[in-house]
C-alpha cells in the first residue's frame, strides 16, 4: 500500500499510467464491432474532411485553370482553321454549279491556259481588325496582315457573309481596305466588280458599281433587257477583268428596273457582308498575286 502511494506521488509516472489505461480502453471500444461513430471521432472525421476540402478545391482549381492555359495555343490554331474553312466554303458553294457545267466544256472546247485556270484558285488569309473608319466617303478599316505578309494592292477582302472590299493600301505589317460602301462610278479609284448570278452564269451580266449610303444598297448596272436576273438571285463576282476571283458573294437581287436611258436595266443588291462590328475578315490571295 505504501509503495503505490509512492507510486502515486511521482505525478510524471502517474501521468503516464493514467494515459496508458486510457488508449487501451480506447483500443478496446474502437476493436468493437459498431455501427456508429464515437463523437470524439466524429469530430476528429469533420475536421480532418474540413481541412481536406478546404486545400483539395484550390488545387484542383489551379490545376484545371494551368491546364486549360496549355490548350490555348491549340484551341486557337484550331479555331482559326475553321474559320478559313468555313469561308472557303462559302466561296466554293456559290460557284459550285457553274464549275460543274462549265468544266469540261471550257478545258476543252475553249482550251483554257494556265493563266485562265488559276483564275478560280485561292487561297484565305485571316486578318484582326486593329480599327475602323465608319466615315461615309472613306470608309475603310485597317488588317494586322501587311506587305511582309504576301498583301498587295487591290487584294479582295471578304467576311464569312461576302465581300468587304478591296486593300487599297499597304505597310509592313498592316493594310488598308477600302470597303464596298465607297463605290462610286464618278470616283476614278473606285473599283466596279464585274458580276453575275448564281445558277445563271452563262445568261446573266452586269457591273456592281455604287452604294447608296440613304438605303444601304448596291446598285448593278449595265444588265441587257433579255437577261433572265430577277429578285432574290444571289449575285457574285464573275471573274471577269481578273481583280475579283470567280464567285465571291455581293448579295441578294431586291429589285430591277429599267436604266436611266431605257437601253439597259438595273438591279439594287442587298449586299451580304454586315458592314458594322467589325473583327476578323479574310484576304483573298490569287495564285497570281503569290507570284
Amino acid at each position: 500500500m505504501l509503495k503505490l502511494f509512492k507510486l502515486l506521488g511521482n505525478k510524471k509516472l502517474f501521468i503516464l499510467l493514467v494515459g496508458l489505461i486510457l488508449f487501451i480502453a480506447l483500443m478496446g471500444y474502437t476493436l468493437t464491432n459498431r455501427t456508429s461513430l464515437s463523437w470524439p471521432e466524429k469530430v476528429a472525421r469533420d475536421t480532418v474532411g474540413f481541412v481536406q476540402g478546404v486545400f483539395y478545391k484550390p488545387a484542383s482549381y489551379i490545376a484545371g485553370f494551368f491546364e486549360d492555359i496549355s490548350n490555348l495555343g491549340e484551341l486557337h490554331e484550331e479555331n482559326q482553321e475553321l474559320k478559313i474553312t468555313a469561308a472557303q466554303y462559302l466561296m466554293q458553294q456559290a460557284s459550285y454549279n457553274d464549275l460543274v457545267q462549265q468544266n469540261k466544256l471550257l478545258q476543252k472546247e475553249l482550251k483554257f491556259t494556265t493563266n485562265q485556270l488559276a483564275q478560280n484558285q485561292f487561297d484565305l488569309h485571316v486578318a484582326n481588325v486593329t480599327s475602323v473608319d465608319n466615315d461615309e466617303d472613306t470608309g475603310t478599316i485597317v488588317v494586322d496582315l501587311g506587305s511582309k505578309d504576301g498583301v498587295r494592292k487591290d487584294m479582295p477582302v471578304i467576311s464569312l457573309d461576302g465581300m468587304v472590299g478591296i486593300v487599297s493600301q499597304t505597310s509592313n505589317y498592316h493594310s488598308t481596305v477600302k470597303l464596298l460602301t465607297t463605290l462610286d462610278p464618278l470616283d476614278p479609284n473606285s473599283k466596279a466588280i464585274a458580276a453575275t448570278a448564281v445558277g445563271k452564269e452563262n445568261q446573266s451580266f452586269g457591273m456592281v458599281e455604287s452604294y447608296d449610303k440613304a438605303t444601304g444598297m448596291l446598285t448593278m448596272t449595265q444588265i441587257k433587257e433579255d437577261d433572265p436576273l430577277k429578285k432574290d438571285d444571289i449575285i457574285v463576282s464573275s471573274g471577269s477583268g481578273g481583280l475579283f476571283p470567280k464567285g465571291m458573294i455581293i448579295g441578294k437581287v431586291i429589285s430591277r428596273q429599267v436604266g436611266d436611258f431605257g437601253l439597259t436595266n438595273t438591279a439594287t443588291i442587298d449586299p451580304s457582308a454586315d458592314f458594322k462590328n467589325w473583327k476578323e475578315v479574310f484576304v483573298v490571295y490569287t495564285k497570281e498575286t503569290q507570284e
